[in-house]
């Protein structure tokens, strides 16, 4: 597999399979089915050959180019999502 980290902070922001081939410049990264427009050369490294954790999602781990940590604070979007969700029924349950 590849993935695509931040180099701010060692967000794996990506991943792909290591057929997949993946062109960073200055201005962007192409990938095989989009363009990653906020992500380029000067601000994102491309790891190839590595075995992401079982249950990765974008921005859930951290990958120093060895070793992968999960992000302390992160929170799965889908539990986000529904308890903006919820709040929002509550809300208008309330009313």
């Amino acid at each position: 597999m590849k993935t695509i980290t931040l180099n701010s902070n060692n967000v794996s922001a990506y991943t792909f399979d290591d057929a997949h081939d993946l062109v960073a410049t200055t201005d962007n990264i192409t990938c095989p089915h989009f363009v990653i427009g906020d992500l380029n050369s000067t601000n994102a490294t491309i790891h190839s050959g590595v075995t992401p954790p079982a249950d990765w999602q974008g921005g859930r781990y951290t990958f120093d180019g060895t070793v992968w940590t999960e992000v302390a604070d992160w929170v799965d979007p889908k539990v986000a999502q529904i308890a903006e969700l919820q709040a929002q029924i509550d809300a208008l349950n309330a009313a």
